[in-house]
């Protein structure tokens, strides 16, 4: 065989694989979020309804170029995918017609901690074929993480998750993994809150984190819901200045957005640093 036929063979060869890698449908904003980030657009059929909603997807833009599919089995069924990545909090009887179609399905729990969340990147890199992408995902989480702990630098800073209505993300949470992985403490712990529940605003206040964790900074209640993070008690305790601001949708999910998410909390955490530098020898926030 000359040169020349040897160098087409191996041309046909390396792009044979390209060819013939899955084709994927997705059924969750979550795996949506992995799947968008990892695979080629062309293996993806279609993505989940709320794929293009950007209140809960990071990947929201990305979406837009794909099928929306409906939730149900009919129009995956149709389009014939390879394999179907959900979540195991889709809806079983769906999951479960899938199964009996000869559907190949992947499901995906609920991540509690950054290093599920690796495992979760590796898997869909290994679902979608491109494993060196979900490597230099990881990478790029690990760098993240290393950075922010150079942030915090051992001043293990107490902070609380708080959302409407008095919400607390609990100690055993994918947000709380994140901030004690960059050696932050939760102080949602001494609050007795694990998976995630309800504060008062008394107890809040007689905790006395640093700062409060929040989605946003907006400074107006539309529902009595955000009106609580807008009581005057909390406003005098956490002005801006002691609010740390991470979207939701950065943390909801496992994903590449996580590296994303820590990139935000460090920014953050050097934004409101310089209110606390002559505190070290207080306990916590004091009101006026």
């Amino acid at each position: 065989m000359s040169r020349c036929a040897c160098i087409v063979v191996a041309m046909i060869g390396s792009a044979a694989p390209a060819a013939e890698r899955p084709r994927l449908a997705s059924m969750n904003v979550c795996t949506d979020q992995l799947l968008l980030n990892l695979a080629d657009p062309e293996q993806i059929l279609g993505v989940s309804r709320y794929a293009r909603d950007a209140s809960q997807s990071w990947a929201a833009a990305d979406a837009r170029r794909h099928r929306i599919l409906s939730g149900g089995a009919e129009d995956i069924l149709v389009l014939s995918p390879d394999v179907v990545v959900a979540s195991l909090f889709d809806k079983r009887s769906t999951r479960e017609l899938l199964k009996e179609k000869g559907i190949r399905l992947a499901e995906f729990d609920v991540p509690r901690s950054v290093g599920e969340v690796r495992e979760q990147i590796r898997r869909m890199g290994d679902i979608t074929e491109h494993s060196d992408r979900a490597a230099a995902e990881i990478a790029k989480l690990d760098a993240a993480v290393g950075h922010a702990r150079r942030t915090v630098a051992h001043k293990r800073y107490r902070v609380l998750p708080l959302s409407r209505r008095g919400w607390v993300s609990g100690s055993d949470s994918l947000l709380s993994s994140l901030l004690t992985e960059v050696g932050l403490f939760n102080a949602a712990g001494d609050l007795g809150v694990a998976f995630g529940g309800f504060a008062s605003l008394e107890a809040i206040v007689n905790l006395k984190p640093d700062f409060i964790v929040v989605s946003d900074a907006v400074d107006h209640a539309e529902d009595d819901g955000r009106a609580f993070l807008l009581h005057p008690a909390l406003q005098r305790l956490y002005p801006p200045s002691r609010r740390i601001v991470i979207p939701d949708r950065m943390t909801v999910c496992g994903g590449g957005m996580l590296a994303d998410a820590l990139d935000v909390l460090t920014t953050e955490l050097e934004r409101v640093k310089p209110v606390i530098a002559g505190e070290a020898k207080q306990s916590g926030p004091q009101l006026p």
